[in-house]
């Protein structure tokens, strides 16, 4: 299934997107979409049956807005430098061990709202990237395979950096990741029965119409199910968290001087198969 949620930023209502592209109300089945409907397989399938039956009444989708197809994201577990392509257009050695960093849930925005360049910002970055959901509570997990059964939901998500926060402030990455709306999600929530093989995913992105990003999950260094089994083993990981699993090569940081960072006015466009698109102008905050 592909949910998501539609409507002003903080009064979202939860639908879902029919195999004909119709969008369909679910607010009459399910408060919205989070981590315990994702858990609660009794109302999975009430949705599904009445998708199936065309028991779901259809909305409008002209002029609504698309917001983050999940609400209350407890925590958004990141993972750097984790594309053999990515790591090689940085220079660097890839890990041994996946590299671990956070974003704070506030982060997100929905998948065509603004971003914004922070104040002071000559560095700020793009990253398309294939965002995990978690839907069953994962710790000390023992197998990839674990790690996979305990995904609901795949979406799109945007890791937006600011490189000179990130690199050249001192302390730890997060400076550079968790300015305000550096996290669009969605458009869809796709549930997991509908991604057989996380592995097989193409990505893509362009700024301003030109491709930047053209990679495929097949190049991570650390696929979806390790990720989530090795980030069990140092956290629990609960119902609607996230897991951004890391971006392809064809980042600004990896281009040659002078390196393309983003300006406001700069449109940013970003796919993943079968998840959906994104599309965001940027502004200065």
């Amino acid at each position: 299934m592909k949910l998501l949620r539609v409507g002003t930023a903080g009064r979202e209502r939860p639908a879902l997107l029919d195999p004909d592209g119709t969008l369909r109300d679910l607010s009459g089945l399910v408060t919205d979409i989070d981590g315990t409907l994702l858990a609660d397989e009794d109302a999975l399938g009430r949705i599904r049956s009445a998708a199936e039956a065309g028991d779901l009444p259809a909305l409008d989708a002209t002029g609504l807005r698309t917001g983050p197809p999940l609400a209350r994201i407890g925590k958004i577990v990141c993972v750097g430098l984790n594309y053999h392509d990515h790591a090689r257009e940085t220079g660097t050695e890839p890990p041994s061990e996946p590299v671990i960093f956070f974003k704070a849930p506030d982060t997100v925005v929905g998948p065509d709202d603004t971003v914004l360049v922070p104040r002071g910002s000559v560095k700020t970055d793009w990253e398309v990237e294939l965002a995990v959901v978690i839907g069953r509570t994962a710790r000390y997990l023992e197998s990839a395979e674990d790690g996979l059964a305990h995904v609901a939901g795949y979406a799109v998500a945007h890791d937006v950096s600011e490189r000179a926060f990130q690199i050249e402030r001192g302390g730890t990455w997060d400076k550079g990741k968790n300015c305000e709306t550096f996290n669009p999600l969605g458009p869809w929530l796709v549930t997991a029965d509908e991604v057989p093989d996380p592995q097989n995913l193409s990505l893509r992105l362009w700024v301003n119409g030109e491709l930047k990003q053209d990679g495929t999950t097949a190049e991570q260094i650390f696929p979806v199910g390790e990720v989530v089994r090795y980030v069990s083993r140092f956290m629990t990981l609960y119902l609607g968290d996230v897991i951004n699993t890391g971006t392809p090569a064809g980042v600004a940081m990896g281009h040659p001087e002078p390196k393309p960072y983003l300006r406001a006015g700069d449109v940013v466009e970003l796919e993943v198969t079968g998840l959906g698109r994104q599309r965001q102008v940027l502004a200065q905050a």
